[in-house]
């Protein structure tokens, strides 16, 4: 399935050093700010003080996220409704940004990849949001992060995964592993699919997923000074758990986020 998407134009970026000059310091701050605020809310303690009737520790997650994206040029737009409680939220993935994106609009532990964990900044938010991280090709790994994200459903928590993999070109969705799917049978909780976009008018910008063979710093730096986009979240129709199976469970997870994205089958 393809996308319709932006093409990066060739001609040099003129404004790219005065997007540094202004985002640079701005992000220093938040994390001068930021850090200390975060040290003295991921304690005991804090777990009893609630803003709007949410933790303070998960409050505080969900304004780093934002204050983060927007830090780097987006506007956040957000389309439907998470649902609460326990639900396993399924997306496509794009950039080392989706996570932060998702956590802007609601709190939930992710499954994700364990170098996220050495990524500065994000991987020290990440980790103390309570993500899982997995070793990709290890079945061992896989089986344990499996246990451990039921285990979270069944305490009533949401759980974040992308079922591709890894971070896609942006301009197409590849497979969806169905067994990762397996966790919401066991713990009997809803799936929500939830599509994300990076770009303009709904059209995905292929500047924000990884090039070829590009590093996260790379790719931070470069997102860094980018031109202001939209980030969209798309938050959409449960999927029924029904007893067709795993595989098309994901499938039609997979069917709906094509279809929010404007991805065409060839």
């Amino acid at each position: 399935m393809h996308a319709t998407v932006e093409t990066p134009t060739l001609h040099p970026d003129w404004l790219r050093p005065l997007r540094y000059l202004w985002r640079v310091p701005l992000l220093l701050l938040h994390i001068l700010i930021a850090f200390p605020l975060a040290f003295s809310v991921f304690n005991p303690l804090a777990l009893r003080c609630r803003i709007g009737g949410q933790r303070l520790d998960h409050w505080m997650t969900c304004w780093w996220s934002r204050r983060l994206v927007r830090l780097f040029g987006f506007r956040i737009r957000r389309f439907g409704e998470p649902l609460p409680g326990a639900v396993l939220f399924v997306a496509n993935h794009v950039s080392w940004m989706d996570i932060e994106l998702m956590h802007s609009q609601r709190i939930m532990s992710f499954v994700a990849k364990a170098e996220i964990e050495r990524w500065p900044l994000v991987g020290w938010l990440a980790t103390r949001a309570g993500t899982i991280y997995h070793q990709r090709g290890s079945t061992h790994s896989l089986g344990a992060v499996m246990e451990r994200v039921v285990a979270r459903l069944q305490q009533g928590m949401a759980v974040g995964v992308f079922p591709e993999g890894g971070t896609g070109p942006g301009d197409r969705l590849r497979t969806f592993h169905a067994r990762i799917f397996q966790v919401a049978i066991d713990a009997g909780v809803p799936i929500q699919p939830v599509a994300l976009c990076y770009g303009r008018n709904g059209r995905m910008d292929l500047r924000v997923p990884f090039a070829p063979k590009e590093s996260f710093f790379a790719n931070f730096l470069r997102i860094l000074g980018g031109p202001r986009l939209d980030a969209e979240v798309h938050f959409l129709e449960p999927v029924a758990l029904h007893g067709d199976g795993r595989r098309q469970i994901a499938e039609a997870a997979r069917s709906r986020i094509a279809a929010a994205l404007g991805y065409i089958d060839p």
